[in-house]
């Protein structure tokens, strides 16, 4: 069975092409630049030529290229954005107006002369399947494995980062278990706007009959370290994914959470990280503490624990950020690849919901039986 599994980071975008027929090691993997960094590159290009800009396309992720397109307009030049692509910047098109973004339909764009046009999208099954044809290897799925972080479009006036975390709290408190952030595409929230337009690209691959599974991208990259052979061995972890932008820990028992928290990488300091993840798992760590040092929130959903030290495991591309530190945390590499953490929980998550599948995908990964969400 072959699954293609997309990790849609910041920095990155993360991507296997899950084969069930041989050794994992042989599965053909990609570590890329993100989609929110490619538009960045290609904004700043046109800035630096002076030219208007006309973003086209559909909601994707923010960061790289909000900032991006924000000097853009600074340097006094025009940039034109069609509703759904200017809804990677706000929800609220009166925001993105207030940019000095223009919004234009997409009759209006097709007449638009001398800009630099720029298609926004997380999900570009055609740059892959281009890729892999370089290398001789067939386009085709047997499903596919999606991920991304996802704010939600949040009300009026409301934190977007609370309510990223709200959506996380909600999603424990109705079920305990990380494979409960799997979901199948008729199951994901209406407000999850950016997993939506994500799934959506995947409308119609091979035929449309192709299933597909979402999993956010913390949960995945939890999932995925869990699958280290040491990792899995210890009965309670501490899982930590240092991203380039979210920074996310998981207090587990397996696949059962004890408790989270959820920051912003670039935003806390080494000795924050060691501080928070060492009251995490105390449970002492203040849910305004965290919000108020630009952070997204905590939460003990099981104060049930052993009580003990649990095994420190970090991932994800800025986990040098605990070299040396005082936590001593062991370096996940699941599979031998740490870079492809959250493609391996994209994998699991795909065996979890789709249980026809699922004897083939764990005996492939050579892991524990999942359980499945009810």
């Amino acid at each position: 069975m072959r699954i293609l599994a997309v990790d849609m980071g910041t920095g990155t975008q993360d991507i296997l092409l899950f084969d069930s027929s041989g050794p994992i090691e042989n599965s053909v993997k990609l570590v890329m630049p993100s989609a929110t960094t490619i538009a960045a590159n290609r904004i700043r290009r046109a800035t630096e030529a002076g030219q208007a800009v006309l973003l086209t396309g559909v909601i994707q992720g923010g960061g790289p290229c909000h900032w991006a397109l924000e000097d853009h307009l600074k340097a006094g030049i025009a940039a034109y954005a069609t509703p759904q692509a200017a809804r990677t910047f706000d929800d609220d098109l009166e925001r993105v107006r207030a940019m000095g973004v223009r919004i234009v339909s997409d009759d209006e764009a097709a007449a638009l002369d001398g800009t630099a046009r720029i298609v926004l999208r997380d999900l570009d099954l055609d740059a892959i399947r281009s890729a892999l044809a370089a290398f001789d290897l067939p386009g085709d799925f047997d499903g596919l494995a999606l991920g991304c972080l996802d704010h939600g479009n949040s009300p009026p006036d409301y934190s977007d980062r609370l309510f990223r975390f709200d959506h996380l709290r909600r999603v424990v408190e109705g079920e305990n278990d990380l494979l409960a952030f799997a979901y199948l595409p008729e199951e994901l929230p209406e407000y999850l706007t950016r997993a939506r337009t994500m799934l959506a690209g995947a409308a119609g691959v091979d035929g449309g009959g192709a299933p597909v599974v979402f999993l956010d991208t913390g949960p995945a990259a939890a999932l995925g370290a869990l699958q280290d052979p040491q990792v899995a061995a210890t009965e309670e972890q501490l899982v930590l994914n240092l991203g380039n932008m979210h920074a996310l820990a998981f207090h587990l028992r397996g696949t059962h959470i004890y408790s989270l928290y959820e920051h912003h990488t670039g935003e806390m300091t080494t000795e924050q990280i060691e501080d928070f993840t060492e009251r995490l798992i105390a449970g002492t760590l203040a849910q305004q503490e965290v919000f108020d040092s630009k952070g997204h929130g905590v939460f003990y959903a099981d104060q049930a624990s052993s009580g003990g030290q649990p095994f420190l495991a970090v991932t994800g591309p800025q986990r040098g950020r605990l070299r040396g530190s005082r936590l001593r945390p062991y370096f996940a590499t699941p599979h031998g690849d740490m870079m492809i953490s959250g493609c391996f929980g994209l994998v699991l998550a795909f065996a979890a919901r789709y249980p026809q599948h699922r004897e083939e995908i764990e005996r492939a990964l050579a892991v524990e039986p999942a359980a499945t969400p009810s």
